[in-house]
């Protein structure tokens, strides 16, 4: 073959799996007729200079699921096949696969707490309708932002209500609040006091794993100061679960900054039947990695190239 004609089928190749031009938009192209340019296509392969393989999505992901519950001990663990590396789209994959495990699971007079955050209202948004009677829901941790930032706990609370017709308990609070007597105060009132014992005794938690530092809701929703941030960096923090601050290893990271944040306690998730931590990205993996080392969580729904970077953690032995 001359290097013409190379330069030719690589480029036509080009064009056909990396472009997504069709077979008619690339004989424009290249002022040929379509069959020819089948033939550059077919020639590419025959040739090697196109390689096509063909993996089964789900079977991958399945033996990646019994490896994740086999390892951390999971209840259950959901992987979502999230090929596009996009937050926005991994997010509604994740609620997609974990509103249907919460339609699933839910039946007559269960109790389900939630946190909130963009994920958790993926979920809310995407579970369908289910005939249950007695159910409750309730907000496991404050969520009112000091900044303009939306923490979207109002709506996630109303779409899980609307899908399992039930009016739910609010807790219309800052998560962290400056002064520990100001704490205080709050969850003396009685009708706080309800709303977080119901939280405590929810039998279905579902929540996710905050950022780091800088990239915290916490830190943008004003729930933090600058020197919080960098006491928690000192501290090792890797991320959030349900606004309380924790280290690769599952540990609260700060004493003072825990005792000031409004919700559920993180031993009581380890009560719970179902306590579903929704969230996947690599950003998030050490977040995850540290609420499965506390456990914290008993079911997991998170993307494969997160579930494979915990595997690779644990495997290393960064665990407790």
């Amino acid at each position: 073959m001359t290097d013409e004609k190379l330069a030719r089928v690589v480029h036509a190749a080009k064009m056909y799996y990396q472009l997504d031009y069709s077979q008619q938009a690339i004989a424009r192209e290249l002022g040929i007729s379509r069959p020819s340019v089948s033939r550059l296509l077919q020639e590419a392969k025959d040739r090697g200079i196109v390689q096509i393989r063909i993996v089964d999505p789900s079977q991958d992901v399945q033996q990646l699921e019994e490896e994740m519950q086999r390892r951390f001990q999971l209840k259950a663990c959901l992987i979502t096949d999230s090929p596009v590396d996009d937050e926005l789209v991994r997010k509604e994959a994740l609620g997609r696969r974990a509103a249907g495990y919460l339609h699933e699971i839910v039946t007559n007079g269960d109790i389900i707490g939630t946190t909130w955050g963009t994920t958790v209202f993926e979920t809310a948004r995407q579970v369908a309708e289910k005939n249950v009677h007695g159910v409750q829901i309730t907000q496991l941790n404050g969520g009112v932002s000091y900044s303009e930032t939306n923490t979207y706990a109002a709506e996630i609370l109303n779409y899980l209500g609307r899908a399992f017709h039930t009016s739910p308990h609010f807790l219309p609070l800052p998560a962290v609040v400056d002064h520990l007597v100001v704490k205080q105060a709050i969850v003396s009132d009685r009708h706080i006091r309800q709303v977080l014992e119901l939280g405590k005794k929810a039998n279905i938690a579902v929540f996710t794993a905050g950022n780091r530092h800088e990239q915290s809701s916490l830190v943008k929703a004003d729930y933090l100061t600058n020197e919080d941030v960098e006491l928690l960096k000192e501290r090792g923090s890797v991320g959030d679960i349900c606004s309380r601050m924790i280290d690769i290893h599952g540990n609260i990271c700060d004493d003072d900054i825990n005792n000031r944040t409004i919700g559920i306690e993180l031993e009581d998730l380890r009560m719970k039947e179902y306590a579903i931590l929704v969230a996947g990205g690599l950003q998030k993996a050490d977040a995850i990695f540290g609420a499965l080392n506390g456990g914290y969580a008993n079911v997991l729904i998170t993307d494969q190239q997160t579930a494979q970077a915990l595997l690779d953690k644990e495997e290393k032995g960064e665990s407790a």
